[in-house]
């Protein structure tokens, strides 16, 4: 039964060459319906939008992380422009702010980060936005750049009680990952404000593998272990979220064809 839609799965890594094609059968056969592979540069974009090409169940989203945009040519936010017409490019990401690592200046990864939402308003896709240590910074930048209409989510949720808050007060979804089945997890609290209308579900693989198979690298498949969590913080059936969660995610991604 197809219940699940990975929004942020790293498939292109190297972690993968080994057993890609079994990964994803995996994933099929534990109920992912979709897997959204991200790009994290110019590169890792080239190869999201391959996988896609050649798995029916993947499909890619093209963009510069903000840890890897320092020195970037203006020639590869123009590839990134091309590739994210693709008809299997469902969104523009993994971009964003990044104040944690600082492998690049504040201002670097602002006009970055600003110019790419330029590109997916222009194509019409939604965001998949990375958030590290820099919530007022982003908050301003959604506020400021004509992004009222502007669609995306915040992937891997990791901010406080009032920074979720505010994030409601927009118009962007919510995913949180594996780390909220840590038996030290302080999140269950910010899963229960969020409406369920507003989640999806991701894994980040190959990170933040759920408790259960803490130590091994994540997958598609390993997302049963975050819903079952979600499901049951929310009090609801892992079917009802499965359809509800998909149903969210084929509303935000309209490209997302499953």
């Amino acid at each position: 039964m197809e219940l699940f839609v990975d929004t942020h799965a790293h498939l292109d890594f190297d972690l993968f060459d080994e057993d890609r094609e079994i990964v994803i059968q995996h994933a099929i056969e534990n109920g992912v319906a979709g897997i959204i592979t991200i790009g994290v540069d110019l590169e890792s974009s080239k190869r999201a939008v391959d996988l896609a090409e050649k798995y029916a169940t993947l499909f890619a989203a093209v963009g510069i992380h903000p840890t890897e945009c320092s020195d970037v040519p203006d020639r590869d936010f123009d590839v990134i422009e091309e590739l994210a017409r693709h008809e299997k490019v469902v969104a523009i990401g993994e971009i964003g702010l990044d104040y944690y690592h600082m492998r690049a200046p504040k201002e670097v990864q602002k006009n970055v980060f600003i110019y790419q939402t330029s590109i997916a308003q222009q194509l019409d896709l939604p965001l998949i936005i990375h958030n590290r240590d820099a919530h007022a910074d982003l908050l301003e930048l959604i506020a400021t750049n004509s992004l009222a209409k502007t669609e995306g989510v915040l992937h891997s949720f990791s901010g406080d009680e009032a920074y979720l808050e505010q994030i409601l007060e927009t118009q962007f979804f919510i995913s949180f990952t594996g780390n909220i089945t840590f038996k030290n997890s302080k999140m269950e609290h910010l899963v229960k404000k969020t409406p369920v209308e507003r989640l999806l579900l991701e894994t980040d693989s190959p990170f933040l593998t759920p408790a259960p198979l803490r130590g091994k690298r994540n997958e598609p498949a390993f997302i049963v272990h975050t819903a079952k969590k979600i499901a049951e913080i929310k009090q609801i059936s892992i079917e009802e979220l499965g359809q509800i969660t998909t149903d969210n995610a084929k509303h935000l991604f309209k490209k997302l064809n499953i």
